[in-house]
């Protein structure tokens, strides 16, 4: 099989199979060997170490990962992709899948496992945030807009910092490794990526601490104390535990890190409404 990290081996195979990249999907097929390499040692992948991967593309990752000793299971939502992904995979150790991942059952997932993508740009948000709530991959390795890395490893205060940042602080330790720019891609993004190491500690799901936060994040320009009424907190309710958890009354929610709104958040108890 050619490199599929040379952009005339993609060309050509997608010439052959009649396809195009579709942009509705976020298809952007990484064609940098260097940087393929950079995914691969980063994953650290073991012999016969099942690895699963959403958006497989023409399978370059998959190959790779594949012939690094790993038991990939590859999530492809583009059924076009098929006959190209059983021709680049063919006798390797890979399970195709054609499904929508946002809808795939992860539940199946062994706890523990590896998450290995370079993520379409359209799923990567709701995606992640599903995966660390759900809390079956001990590490997830996944290439991401740089706007995404940014968002995930965001620090309170700063303009990235949001609901994403805050579900990534509640999960995991967040690690990015290194910029990917657009001549890395076929066809060309308009953005440039980064490959961004998620290590799991293995807080589970806390859905009345992410109600708050979600509540908390409703209007970012108004104070915490009046997104919290709103969502249907008494205001006296939310005086006493902002006081309780050491917030001023006048603070906004992009000022708070994840220690900040568990306080909150035990302080405070359910709606009225």
């Amino acid at each position: 099989m050619p490199s599929l990290t040379k952009p005339s081996t993609v060309r050509a195979l997608l010439e052959r199979y009649g396809l195009a990249a579709d942009r509705r999907l976020g298809q952007n097929f990484l064609v940098d060997a260097g940087l393929l390499d950079v995914i691969v040692r980063t994953a650290d992948v073991r012999p016969q170490q099942p690895v699963w991967e959403v958006g497989p593309g023409l399978g370059t990752l998959t190959r790779a990962l594949a012939e690094a000793g790993a038991r990939v299971h590859a999530i492809e939502k583009d059924t076009r992709l098929e006959p190209v992904l059983r021709e680049t995979l063919a006798g390797l150790p890979v399970e195709l899948a054609f499904a929508d991942a946002l809808a795939y059952d992860w539940s199946q997932v062994p706890p523990g496992s590896l998450f290995v993508s370079n993520l379409p740009y359209n799923v990567a948000t709701p995606l992640l945030s599903e995966l660390l709530r759900q809390g079956r991959f001990h590490r997830l390795v996944v290439l991401l807009q740089r706007e995404v890395a940014e968002r995930l490893a965001a620090a309170p205060g700063t303009p990235a910092y949001g609901l994403l940042s805050l579900r990534a602080a509640h999960h995991a330790r967040v690690r990015k490794v290194r910029d990917f720019p657009p001549e890395a891609f076929y066809p060309r993004p308009k953005v440039t990526s980064t490959l961004v190491e998620l290590v799991h500690t293995g807080a589970p799901d806390d859905p009345g601490l992410f109600r708050l936060v979600e509540a908390a994040f409703a209007q970012r320009r108004k104070t915490l104390r009046k997104n919290l009424e709103q969502a249907g907190w008494p205001r006296a309710r939310v005086l006493a535990a902002l006081e309780a958890a050491g917030l001023e009354p006048m603070v906004r929610a992009e000022r708070l890190g994840i220690e900040d709104f568990r306080r909150l958040h035990a302080a405070l108890g359910a709606p009225a409404s």
